[in-house]
């Protein structure tokens, strides 16, 4: 046998058995019976009985080997981060006998799992198939264990814990949830149920799109002259938003970034989650729109780093997908002002630069001059992440002294975070400072915004 694939253990009849012949045997002796009489006949049946699971053990193993039992595993390409993904396992029999098992996947322990562990008969020559459901809590790689089958001796002495198949490793990746809504929904014209506001694009920017006849309510500047002389009949130049523009992201991935708020049930996902979702829907959006995304990571391990250079094409989003999907913020300080000169050495050219970040007031000697450098050359959107729990104890019911205190004092932190932001931004009106649930509607508003003011 093979102890690191196969564990063998007594199963609970055979142990009771045991039991209740070491109870026969006392209480013999206790009614007077000769130890010389009851000593020979007990370790005979001893004897016979280990004789018996012995031969049982062989027999089955035996039979199991030549059975030739596998498992079949069908695994997703990848993970998404808190989605629901149904998994399946196939046990195929080609032997003459049927077996009883138990069946259990092993699982990354960053999984929640459902259906496991499962009970099946498997018949002779067959096949049978179960599945299971499986949630992934954290993105990066999540490794998959073999299958492990507990399968009972054919006259039931032992238990014997089979483990096969080979260790799988698949990505975890940020949930593609937002991004499948966002592209159902404005096909749809529905942004407004993600909190997206749906700007009216004809008659916008300053890229030439069609011509048009003219309708009530377009602009008389945009009439062409040329054009309504040959169809006899007013005809309108219509634009579109400007095209061929770059976004980029600056995303800490500093100690700043740790908040996570699951604890207290704020929501699924940690702030760096949040952001990282924010980040993929925005450049999503961007993409669409034919602009130019890439991102780049300051405040982690210098091996850590990632860099992406501005991209053009839904390529690119399969690209940020892998070089990011395992990042997670670290215990470092974030260098807002590195981070700054670093990108303004590699982007030369006009982008709207956006910083995910966690704000805080002491932050401000080194964000300033950041944003500072990065506003001589690119227009740019600080967007830092709130706790939500300075909004929850805020908003909550005074029953009690002590909840007034507690109400006065969210509030009055409220606002001193406020006034902190608006100080560090030069009140900036681009720039956010929401919660995380919020952040990915907020940004794409604000890019729609930045669009359609023709601000690049």
């Amino acid at each position: 046998m093979n102890g690191r694939r196969r564990i063998v253990l007594p199963t609970r009849a055979a142990i009771a058995v045991l039991a209740g012949l070491g109870l026969a045997a006392a209480l013999v002796l206790s009614l007077g019976a000769p130890l010389a009489v009851v000593a020979p006949v007990g370790v005979g049946l001893l004897l016979a009985l280990i004789a018996f699971a012995a031969f049982d053990l062989w027999r089955s193993l035996r039979l199991w080997t030549r059975g030739g039992l596998r498992v079949e595993r069908r695994l997703p390409a990848a993970f998404a981060i808190g989605a629901r993904t149904e998994l399946k396992l196939a046990l195929v029999n080609p032997g003459a006998l049927a077996w009883r098992l138990q069946v259990f996947d092993e699982l990354d322990p960053l999984f929640d799992f459902e259906g496991l562990p499962r009970q099946l008969t498997v018949s002779a020559q067959s096949r049978s198939h179960l599945s299971f459901h499986a949630t992934a809590r954290q993105r990066g790689m999540a490794a998959l264990g073999v299958t492990q089958l507990l399968w009972r001796s054919r006259a039931g002495c032992f238990e014997i814990r089979e483990r096969l198949g080979e260790p799988q490793r698949l990505r975890v990746y940020p949930n593609f949830a937002a991004l499948a809504r966002y592209a159902w929904l404005s096909g749809d014209r529905r942004l407004a149920q993600m909190g997206i506001k749906n700007f009216v694009q004809r008659g916008q920017g300053t890229d030439f799109r069609q011509l048009a006849e003219y309708k009530r309510g377009d602009p008389l500047r945009h009439l062409d002259a040329k054009a309504s002389l040959r169809h006899r009949r007013p005809v309108v130049r219509e634009y579109q938003d400007e095209r061929d523009q770059c976004v980029m992201f600056l995303l800490d991935c500093g100690r700043r970034m740790r908040a996570d708020e699951q604890s207290v049930g704020s929501g699924e996902n940690s702030h760096f989650d949040d952001a990282l979702d924010a980040l993929m829907l925005l450049a999503y959006v961007a993409l669409t729109e034919g602009d130019e995304v890439g991102a780049m990571t300051f405040g982690c391990e210098e091996g850590a780093r990632c860099d992406c250079a501005p991209r053009k094409g839904m390529g690119t989003l399969n690209v940020l997908m892998n070089k990011m999907h395992d990042l997670q913020p670290g215990g470092h300080h974030s260098d807002y002002l590195d981070a700054a000169e670093t990108l303004t050495r590699r982007l030369r050219r006009r982008s709207l630069v956006i910083i995910l970040t966690n704000f805080r007031d002491e932050d401000s000697p080194e964000l300033q001059p950041a944003l500072r450098l990065l506003r001589r050359r690119h227009l740019v959107l600080l967007a830092s992440l709130r706790e939500t729990a300075l909004g929850r104890i805020a908003g909550q019911a005074i029953d009690d002294p002590e909840d007034a205190v507690a109400v006065a004092s969210a509030h009055l932190m409220s606002q001193a975070r406020h006034d902190a932001f608006a100080r560090v931004v030069d009140h900036d009106k681009l720039s956010i400072d929401v919660e995380p649930r919020a952040l990915a509607a907020t940004l794409v508003n604000r890019y729609h915004q930045v669009k359609r003011a023709g601000l690049l």
